[in-house]
């Protein structure tokens, strides 16, 4: 009896062991289908919820509601086409402002963020640079969400403005060009900044450089689309597709401004766009890999500096991994070459455009532009660095 008890217990107990079905019925189980699948914009947002929700406290929820709803833009006037100036008067016509031709130099104009007991007098103090008159950027006043109509073009076939988060021209103004500058743009694509920076009229050379050699075609058809051939075809604009990281060493001191806008999640676009997203599963490695690179950028663009010239830092994130600790980390890195670099102030960014962007409080270095309701532009993070020796 005890016998037959044992066997039925073990046929019951392995009757659906594989052992027991044909091997043309076995079927393995598969780890990458039965691992949960989520989209990497809500793996995005997960990420942000835990660690912005500590960073930026009670400014998150709002920061949050911003970034999940449509982005503003700015039209930055193509000065190289022949209807610029009715392209201004167009846009300005329909409610538009060019903020960075209407911002308020009176040093009583304060960020949105700060009451006037917090805010630093010292930094009143500091002489804001001028800023060149041929640059305009118009946007819709805040809470005026209008969509920009596509550019056309004039009779050479060049396109009158072109339309990026109005943020982005922050750095540009934040280097502060002079008549005859050398400029070198190390991370250029697609195009934004460096056709910021010929705006100007100021610059004497200009290096775009990007590393990625369909970026770099994709730079190439946008200056195509707004500068003259002649103007591309002169030797102050090159564009090459060097390793970033390098050309630091192959540069060295040679430029009077470096603008080095590195590579980072793009915050928006990965809560918004699952399209080339760098919380895609397969990008977990080269995402964890971006402060390194960023340090390496940061300290290529120092290299590239002259004595006594700038280098503007920026990103399209809010992670202090990405914007802080990458600076100091390239700070203490230039220190113990032997290279002196302060961080310069840019709080007469604050004072200028408070009435256009929302700025976060309290940054231990730069400045960070946060996503509003009001005023949804950025996130966009710079810093301002000086090489002494």
């Amino acid at each position: 009896m005890a016998a037959y008890i044992c066997t039925r217990f073990c046929i019951n107990k392995f009757k659906d062991s594989v052992r027991f079905i044909p091997r043309r019925y076995r079927v393995k189980s598969k780890w990458a289908q039965t691992r949960p699948k989520f989209p990497s914009t809500t793996i995005a947002l997960q990420n942000f919820d835990a660690t912005y929700s500590i960073q930026l406290g009670n400014l998150w929820p709002s920061v949050r509601v911003a970034m999940l709803s449509e982005q503003k833009y700015g039209a930055l006037i193509n000065n190289f086409s022949s209807t610029a100036s009715v392209i201004t008067s167009e846009l300005q016509a329909e409610g538009c402002i060019d903020f960075i031709g209407s911002h308020q130099h009176s040093k009583d104009s304060m960020p949105l963020h700060k009451d006037s007991a917090e805010v630093d007098v010292s930094k009143l103090a500091t002489q804001e640079p001028t800023i060149s008159p041929d640059i305009k950027c118009l946007v819709f006043p805040q809470g005026d969400i209008s969509r920009f109509k596509p550019s056309r073009q004039d009779s050479s076939g060049l396109l009158g403005y072109y339309l990026l988060d109005a943020a982005s021209v922050l750095p540009v103004l934040a280097l502060d060009l002079q008549l005859g500058h050398a400029v070198l743009d190390l991370c250029a694509a697609p195009g934004g900044k460096t056709l910021a920076l010929l705006q100007t009229h100021t610059v004497s050379f200009l290096l775009a450089n990007d590393s990625s050699g369909s970026r770099t075609a994709r730079l190439c058809k946008t200056l195509q689309s707004y500068m003259p051939r002649e103007n591309l075809e002169e030797n102050k604009i090159q564009i090459s597709s060097f390793d970033g990281c390098k050309l630091g060493q192959i540069e060295e001191k040679r430029f009077d401004r470096v603008l080095v806008d590195v590579p980072c999640t793009t915050d928006r676009h990965s809560v918004m766009v699952e399209d080339n997203n760098m919380f895609n599963r397969s990008r977990t490695k080269e995402r964890q890999r971006l402060p390194l690179l960023q340090i390496q950028l940061l300290m290529a663009g120092i290299h590239a500096a002259r004595p006594g010239g700038d280098i503007v830092y920026s990103t399209c994130s809010l992670s202090q991994l990405q914007n802080e600790c990458v600076v100091q980390q390239a700070i203490c890195q230039a220190q113990e070459m032997g290279i002196s670099v302060q961080v310069q102030d840019l709080g007469w960014l604050t004072r200028c455009f408070s009435n256009t962007f929302y700025f976060a409080p309290q940054l231990s270095v730069g400045e960070l532009v946060l996503p509003h309701l009001c005023a949804n532009f950025g996130p966009i993070y710079m810093c301002k660095l000086r090489r002494s020796n």
